[in-house]
């Protein structure tokens, strides 16, 4: 199985950007735990603060890995151009986000993309990814289920 995480902006900053909110670990040694954690799947790693460059790799990897997850940082609030490059592609993209955005300002309850993913996994910090990563677990046909 092949997973690509995909992080948008500010997400490089885990581990010294607000740890009350997201924690004091950076983004590459939780990774290192999801590597340990389940050494039978392939588990590759994408972090921009571009926008074009999030569309470009979800266009790049979304025929060919069983699942994306995604965490888009603040663009999950405003790019319509991410949601079309999530609709246009065959991989099933799970929505992630570190913190509850339901306990924070109103405009980040808002997800443009969220229709067009299989599902969205908020509040749990880090363990975010681990519960996307669990969710395509025993999917045989991942690439068909949506």
């Amino acid at each position: 199985m092949k997973i690509l995480i995909i992080n948008g902006p500010n997400l490089n900053l885990l581990g010294s950007r607000e740890p009350s909110l997201y924690g004091s670990s950076t983004f590459e040694e939780y990774l290192a735990v999801l590597g340990k954690r389940y050494p039978r799947i392939s588990i590759e790693y994408f972090q921009s603060n571009v926008e074009g460059d999030l569309i470009n790799k979800l266009h790049e990897k979304g025929f060919s890995f069983d699942g994306i997850i995604l965490n888009a940082g603040g663009y999950t609030h405003t790019s319509v151009a991410i949601r079309d490059a999530v609709a246009a592609i065959k991989t099933p993209v799970v929505e992630v986000h570190v913190s509850n955005v339901y306990a924070r300002e109103e405009y980040r309850h808002i997800s443009l993309m969220a229709g067009k993913c299989r599902g969205v996994i908020t509040g749990f910090g880090l363990d975010s990814y681990r519960l996307a990563v669990e969710s395509f677990m025993g999917d045989t046909n991942c690439a068909d289920s949506r």
